[in-house]
C-alpha cells in the first residue's frame, strides 16, 4: 500500500484514491460488525435474558472492534515508513498527518482517532469480562463498563468520519462520510441511555439527549455537505439502517436462542429494542432542516446562525415526538402528561440550539481535513 503522493496531481491522484479507499472501508465495515453485534445483543437481553461475556453477539461487537484497531495500526505502521523514508505521505489517506510519542510514530490523524478509540473500546472489555466474573450475568445495557464501551465505539467512529472527510473531493470519500454519521447517528440513542440514572420527574432525560445527538450529527452532515441534501441525506440513510435492524433484531435473538437451545421470555413485546430508540420522526424533522438552510442561503443569512435556528426547532419537534413514539410502540405506555411533554419538547429545543450550531461548525472541520481545492473558501 502506497501512502504517498508525488507532489504531482497526475493520473496518480486515482491510484492514491483506491489506496484510500480500501483501509477506510475496512474500518467502516468493522465498525458496522460492531453495530450488528450491538444490536443483536439488545435484542438478546431484551427477548431471552441476561447472560454470560462468551455470546455470539459479544463476538460481533469485539470483532468488529479489532478490525478497525489492525487497519488503523497497519496505516500508521506504513504512515511512519514512508515518514522515515523521507517521502511525502498524501494527506488524503486519513487526513494530515501527526506525531506520536514525539516522532516515534507518524500517523493520519483520522487513523489515530479509531484506532485510539477501537484499543480503549478493548481495554474496556476485559473490564466488561471481569464485570461478567463478579456478577455472573449481564443485566443492563448502562453498566459502568458498556457505557465505556459506547464511548470507546464513538471515539472509533469520530475518526471513520475523519478518515472518510479527508477524501472529500472523491466521492467514495462524501458518502463514506454521511455512511460514518449514520453508524454514529444510529449508536447515539444506545449512549443516550446512560442518562437513565438521572432524574426525570420533570423531563425526559433520554428522549432530550437522544434529540440532541440527533440533531447535531443531523447539522454535522449538512455542515459538511455545504449544498443542499446532506441533512436528508443522512437522515434517509439512518432510515435505511433502521428498516434493516427492525426485521434483523428479532429475527437474530430468535435464532440463536433456537440454535442454543434457549427459550425466549415468556412475555417479549416484539418491538425490536435499539430500532425503536432511533426518532422515527428524525426525516421529516431533516427535511423541515434541509429548507430552513435553503430559506438561510437564499436571503443571504450567515449559515452558522441560520443552524442555531434551525437546530432548535428540529430538537424541539424531536423531543417531543420520542415520548410520543414510545407510547405508540409499546403495548402499557401511557403518554406523559401534557406538561411533562412541553418541558421535555423546551430543554430538547435549547440543546436542540448548541446542536446546530456545533453540528455545523464540525462539519466546516471535517471539510478543513482535506487538501483545500484552489479558490475554496469555508462558509461560516
Amino acid at each position: 500500500m502506497d501512502l504517498t503522493a508525488s507532489g504531482v496531481r497526475t493520473t496518480s491522484v486515482a491510484n492514491q484514491a483506491r489506496t484510500g479507499a480500501l483501509p477506510a472501508n475496512v474500518v467502516l465495515g468493522g465498525s458496522l460488525l460492531s453495530l450488528v453485534g450491538l444490536t443483536w445483543d439488545i435484542q438478546w437481553h431484551d427477548d431471552v435474558g441476561p447472560d454470560t461475556f462468551f455470546t455470539l453477539p459479544h463476538l460481533f461487537l469485539y470483532a468488529g472492534s479489532a478490525v478497525v484497531g489492525l487497519a488503523s495500526l497497519a496505516v500508521v505502521l506504513l504512515t511512519t515508513a514512508a515518514r522515515r523514508a523521507g517521502r511525502p505521505v498524501d494527506p488524503r489517506i486519513g487526513g494530515r498527518v501527526v506525531n506520536v510519542f514525539g516522532r516515534t510514530f507518524a500517523a493520519p490523524l483520522g487513523y489515530l482517532v479509531s484506532g485510539v478509540g477501537a484499543a480503549t473500546f478493548l481495554l474496556y472489555g476485559l473490564w466488561d469480562q471481569w464485570w461478567h466474573g463478579l456478577y455472573g450475568f449481564d443485566a443492563v445495557i448502562d453498566s459502568p463498563p458498556h457505557i465505556g464501551l459506547l464511548l470507546s465505539i464513538t471515539v472509533s467512529l469520530i475518526g471513520t468520519t475523519a478518515v472518510f472527510a479527508a477524501a472529500r473531493e472523491h466521492r467514495w470519500g462524501r458518502l463514506g462520510t454521511l455512511a460514518s454519521l449514520t453508524v454514529l447517528l444510529t449508536f447515539g440513542p444506545v449512549l443516550a441511555l446512560g442518562l437513565q440514572q438521572v432524574p426525570d420527574d420533570y423531563a425526559d432525560a433520554v428522549a432530550i439527549g437522544t434529540s440532541m445527538m440527533a440533531v447535531l450529527l443531523v447539522a454535522v452532515g449538512a455542515g459538511f455537505a455545504r449544498r443542499p441534501g446532506g441533512a436528508v441525506g443522512t437522515a434517509a440513510l439512518v432510515a435505511v439502517v433502521q428498516a434493516v435492524f427492525w426485521w434483523f433484531s428479532p429475527w437474530a435473538a430468535q435464532a440463536y436462542a433456537d440454535l442454543v437451545g434457549l427459550p425466549l421470555r415468556d412475555a417479549v413485546s416484539g418491538v425490536p429494542a435499539m430500532p425503536s430508540l432511533t426518532p422515527m420522526a428524525l426525516l421529516p424533522v431533516a427535511a423541515l432542516m434541509e429548507l430552513g438552510y435553503l430559506a438561510g442561503r437564499r436571503r443571504g443569512w450567515r449559515a452558522g446562525r441560520v443552524s442555531v435556528v434551525v437546530g432548535g426547532i428540529a430538537g424541539l419537534l424531536l423531543g417531543l415526538s420520542l415520548p410520543v413514539q414510545r407510547t405508540l410502540l409499546y403495548t402499557g405506555a401511557h403518554l406523559p402528561p401534557a406538561w411533562y411533554l412541553a418541558t421535555t419538547a423546551v430543554l430538547s429545543g435549547l440543546l436542540g440550539l448548541l446542536g446546530g450550531f456545533a453540528g455545523w461548525r464540525f462539519g466546516g472541520m471535517l471539510c478543513l481535513l482535506a487538501p483545500a481545492k484552489k479558490g475554496e473558501t469555508a462558509d461560516a
